[in-house]
C-alpha cells in the first residue's frame, strides 16, 4: 500500500478530486491511503501563523520554515521508504519516469507551496523539489493532485487492466497509438479496417507503426531515450524514409 500525505494551507482543495473515480476506489480497497494536513495546525503561535513578510523587503508573503518542518517531522515515517517533496516551479519537471520512481516508495509527503514561495531553509528538510511545468500556478495543490494521480495508477491493482498502464503514452517513451471504439463509421470518418480484422499480429504491428510515427512527428525528442528493438528501429527508418519521400514529392 502507498500512502500520500499532503501538507497545505488549503486542505479543502483536495476534498472532491480525491473522492472520485479510480483514486476513491483504490482508497476504498486499501491500495492507497491519503492524508490531508492543515499547515496551520503546526503553527507556533496562537494565531496559527504560517507565513510572514520576506526579509529584505518585497511583495507578498513567504511560508515559514518552522511550521513546515514541524509538520514534516510529525508526518514523515522514519526510514528510507518515505519521500518528502516540495511542489515548486523551480524543481525538475515531473515525468512518467519520476512517477515510476516514486511509485516504489511506501509514503510520499508533499509540501504545497503558496504565495511568494517557501523559506529557502525548507529545502534542507525535503528530499526533492518537483515542478509540473514551466508556468506559475496559485499554489502547489494542483501539482500535488497531478502527482498523486500519475503515481497512484502505477500501484498494482489501482488500475484494473494492467496492460492499459503498460501501454500508456510515455510508458515506453513513445506516444500512444490512435484508439477507436463503436461505431465503426461516423460522419464519413471510418475506423481503420485493420482494427476490425481480428488479426492480432497485424494490429500489434499497425499500433507500433502509428506510435512511432506519431512520436516522430510530435515529440521526436522522446526517440532519443526510447528503448527500441531491432524491428522497431527498422520500422522507424522506414517511416523516416517515407516521410522524406513525401516531403520531397510535395516540393516538386
Amino acid at each position: 500500500m502507498l500512502r500520500f500525505d499532503i501538507i497545505t494551507l488549503f486542505p479543502r482543495t483536495f476534498a472532491s478530486p480525491l473522492q472520485e473515480s479510480i483514486i476513491k476506489k483504490a482508497q476504498d480497497r486499501g491500495l492507497l491511503q491519503i492524508g490531508i494536513h492543515d499547515l496551520r495546525d503546526y503553527a507556533e503561535d496562537r494565531h496559527r501563523t504560517a507565513d510572514d513578510g520576506p526579509y529584505g523587503g518585497g511583495a507578498g508573503m513567504v511560508m515559514k520554515v518552522g511550521p513546515i518542518v514541524k509538520a514534516l517531522e510529525a508526518i514523515k515515517a522514519p526510514g528510507g521508504q518515505a519521500r518528502a517533496i516540495l511542489t515548486t516551479p523551480q524543481g525538475p519537471v515531473f515525468s512518467q519516469e519520476t512517477a515510476q520512481r516514486l511509485s516504489h516508495y511506501d509514503q510520499i509527503v508533499m509540501v504545497c507551496g503558496r504565495y511568494e514561495g517557501v523559506d529557502e531553509r525548507v529545502l534542507s528538510f525535503v528530499d526533492e523539489e518537483v515542478s509540473i511545468g514551466d508556468y506559475i500556478l496559485t499554489g502547489g495543490e494542483l501539482p500535488a493532485l497531478v502527482i498523486i494521480d500519475a503515481v497512484a495508477r502505477l500501484v498494482p491493482g489501482v488500475v484494473g487492466d494492467r496492460a492499459s498502464v503498460l501501454e500508456d503514452t510515455f510508458a515506453n517513451d513513445l506516444l500512444k497509438y490512435p484508439q477507436y471504439t463503436r461505431p465503426p463509421a461516423f460522419r464519413g470518418l471510418d475506423v481503420p479496417e485493420i482494427l476490425l480484422s481480428g488479426n492480432h499480429e497485424r494490429i500489434r504491428a499497425w499500433r507500433k507503426e502509428k506510435s512511432l510515427r506519431k512520436t516522430l512527428r510530435r515529440r521526436p525528442d522522446l526517440l532519443q531515450r526510447a528503448v527500441l528493438d531491432e524491428a522497431d528501429k527498422l520500422m522507424l527508418k522506414s517511416i523516416i524514409k517515407s516521410d522524406d519521400a513525401e516531403r520531397n514529392h510535395g516540393c516538386n
